[in-house]
């Protein structure tokens, strides 16, 4: 199993709206085709202003070809046009859990 780490720092004022609009579009799509959703956070101490999804997936392909059928769906396209603007910079990482990690 890996893990996909994805942080969005979301412009400043719009986090609640970036995290509304993700949770009634973005996340129901994603959870159709991703398949794994591990937790989303917001931050509220430190760099602010950030979301972060972890998602797991069996292995690289298996993440390749789930997010390829996503990007393909005109729904997903549709949730993409409603964020735009909204995310600032985004950060992805692949993260493969060690063997005494509870997320295995």
């Amino acid at each position: 199993m890996i893990y996909e780490e994805r942080d969005y720092r979301i412009r400043t004022g719009k986090l609640a709206q970036f995290v509304q609009l993700y949770g009634e579009h973005g996340l129901p799509l994603q959870k159709q085709h991703l398949g794994s959703f591990i937790a989303y956070f917001t931050t509220e101490i430190g760099e602010l202003n950030h979301v972060v999804a972890l998602w797991g997936y069996a292995d690289l392909e298996d993440r390749a070809r789930r997010r390829k059928a996503m990007l393909a769906d005109p729904r997903w396209q549709d949730y993409l046009a409603r964020i735009d603007g909204l995310i600032e910079t985004q950060a992805t990482r692949i993260l493969n859990p060690v063997a005494f990690s509870p997320l295995r």
